[in-house]
């Protein structure tokens, strides 16, 4: 076969698997068990100052420590280990490129390469990271590997919510 004709069936591979993964379907849940929208505050994504970040790019989820944590949607651990802010954390490659980001876990119950389910137990709540001494929370913020433009504003670091996804409004 000739090269040009490898390369055509390679790029048609790679197209495909690309648009695959755009068209799986998310249909996220509420990545803490027993959780409600009651346990987050709605106006917390985005919210600014917040700390060294200065916008929060996320939502807090609370609940009682050692209460399970979830995965949101289907995907691939791409990493279960620790940030110095976050403490310990899981980052899920899921439908629609988008990484899926727990934070202040008190354990991890994936590692690399572990593929989930929705709704499949990754870890419980806690206060790693700079939650610590603080009421026990999940950080979950969704991070978009393809930039949604419409998403951005004028705002302080506005050009980069066409990168974030505000979870709070999307649980079924």
């Amino acid at each position: 076969m000739r090269l040009r004709t490898k390369l055509k069936y390679i790029t048609g591979a790679v197209l495909c698997f690309l648009t695959l993964g755009l068209v799986v379907p998310e249909n996220p849940v509420v990545p803490v068990t027993g959780a409600t929208a009651a346990d987050w505050n709605q106006h917390s994504f985005w919210y600014e100052p917040w700390g060294s970040s200065g916008v929060h790019k996320g939502i807090d989820i609370f609940g009682a420590t050692g209460t399970p944590v979830v995965s949101s949607t289907v995907g691939l651990v791409l990493y279960s280990g620790q940030f110095s802010k976050g403490g310990n954390v899981v980052v899920v490659l899921g439908p629609k490129w988008r990484f899926h980001y727990y934070a202040h876990l008190e354990s991890r119950d994936v590692v690399f390469g572990t593929w989930l389910t929705r709704s499949e137990q990754l870890g419980t709540l806690g206060t790693s990271g700079n939650a610590v001494g603080k009421q026990p929370h999940l950080h979950y913020s969704i991070l978009s590997l393809v930039p949604l433009p419409w998403l951005a504003t004028a705002d302080s670091q506005g050009w980069k919510r066409m990168f974030y996804i505000d979870p709070a409004g999307r649980f079924g």
